[in-house]
This record gives structure tokens, C-alpha cells and sequence, in this order.
């Protein structure tokens, strides 16, 4: 990290499986564009390596429903005590997730999307940006249509229901896409490195308690928060 990491908490509950993370490479998404820096993106699998009970085949050619993924519906909570900035809340998740066309529209919208003419939404569905400080903001991507549970201007505290993971906008499968930035106009904001206060990670047999790190892309990670789980 070229800069002093932010400790936060967890937004989630119960077991998560990192897919993306900038503990394995920098920019994590390979862009520095909309503070995606040092971005996450969760979800949960299961034994078998497999996010969704639809099969391999289904979601490279027909589609899965959003309902078979187990993440899909989770809820997300406040990571810190702050201020929500902007919310977004009216894309529609789409009744399924599929390779075919969740990758077609990845691609169009890297190669036009125009941020003066197109909403941030189209990118990050629905979305709610939470001030931590002047200079320190997170953005909780993907959401679920209509979940979003607190309202712009309205100050909460840690660990307060956000909304639930979805598969809105720029999604290829549902998940949480999570940022922190240095400002609340994402077109131009930087990304800020950050750590999880303290959450246990599996090593293969049995679960460690780690802190103010960092999940590598591949690690199963769980939160410590008991009482939401």
C-alpha cells in the first residue's frame, strides 16, 4: 500500500469468499478511474468452490436466477459511524445472471460509458456512497433493487442494515463491490487503501482471528459481529 491504510469493520455477516482484492495487485480492478483502487468484490461459495446451486452450464448459456446464489438478498451493514451521502436505489437486478450477457455489457460499458452523460448507476446499479470523514467515503456497489434502507443526509452509526447484496449494473454475478475514496464525486475520486479491523480467516483446517488486515483474493474470511450472524 503507497499509503496509510483506513481501519474499518466488516460490512458483512457470517462466511464470505474474497473474489477481488488489492492485497494481489494494485489497482485491484485495473483502473485508478471512480476510486476503484482499492476495491473489494465479495461472495460466498460453497464447499465445492461453487457461488450458486444452477450448475456451470446454466449460467455460461442460459442464465442463473439470482435466487441460486447464495449471497444474493444478503444483508450489508455500516462499517463506521458516518453520514449517507448519495443513494440509488431503482435499477432492476434482472431476473437472472448470465456469462453471455453479463459479459457483453461489462465490455460495452468500459468501452462507452460516457460519465457526463451516463449515471454512475449504470455502472454500479444501485449504489449508496457513507461519509466517514471529510476526505474519507465508502461506496457499497451492486445492491439489490429497493433495499436500501437508510436515506440520503441521515447519519447512522456503525454496524446499522445498509441493504442487500444484488446483482444491479455492471454485475457478472451478485456480489458486493466495496470502496473507500477520498471524495463523493466518484467520477473524479481517488481510491484509499484500507483494513478490516478484525475478522477470522480460514487456513484450511480451522479458523485464525486476524487483525487490521487485509483478505487476499481466494481467502474465506467470516466477521467476528456474532450478534447479526
Amino acid at each position: 500500500m503507497e499509503k496509510e491504510a483506513t481501519a474499518i469493520a466488516f460490512p458483512l455477516r457470517g462466511e464470505w469468499y474474497t473474489e477481488t482484492s488489492p492485497a494481489d495487485r494494485i489497482p485491484s480492478h485495473g483502473t485508478d478511474r471512480f476510486g476503484l483502487r482499492y476495491a473489494f468484490d465479495f461472495i460466498q461459495k460453497d464447499q465445492k468452490e461453487a457461488s450458486h446451486t444452477g450448475g456451470s452450464a446454466a449460467y455460461f448459456f442460459g442464465g442463473v436466477p439470482l435466487e441460486s446464489y447464495y449471497c444474493f438478498g444478503q444483508p450489508v451493514y455500516a462499517p463506521f459511524t458516518g453520514e449517507v451521502i448519495t443513494v440509488k436505489n431503482n435499477t432492476p437486478d434482472g431476473e437472472n445472471a448470465s456469462w453471455l450477457h453479463d459479459q457483453t455489457t461489462a465490455i460495452r460499458h468500459s468501452l462507452f460509458f460516457n460519465p457526463k452523460q451516463d449515471g454512475f448507476e449504470a455502472i454500479a446499479g444501485n449504489y449508496l456512497l457513507l461519509k466517514k470523514s471529510e476526505r474519507a467515503y465508502a461506496a457499497f456497489c451492486h445492491l439489490q433493487k429497493d433495499s436500501i434502507a437508510v436515506t440520503e443526509g441521515e447519519k447512522i452509526s456503525q454496524g446499522t442494515y445498509l441493504g442487500n447484496v444484488g446483482h444491479s449494473g455492471n454485475s457478472t454475478e451478485p456480489h458486493l463491490h466495496f470502496q473507500l475514496m477520498d471524495s463523493a464525486i466518484i467520477e473524479s475520486a481517488n481510491g484509499l487503501p484500507l483494513v478490516f479491523e478484525t475478522y477470522e480467516k480460514y487456513n484450511g483446517h480451522s479458523w485464525d482471528i486476524v487483525n487490521n488486515q487485509l483478505p487476499a483474493a481466494g481467502e474465506r474470511i467470516r466477521s467476528l459481529d456474532t450478534e447479526r450472524n
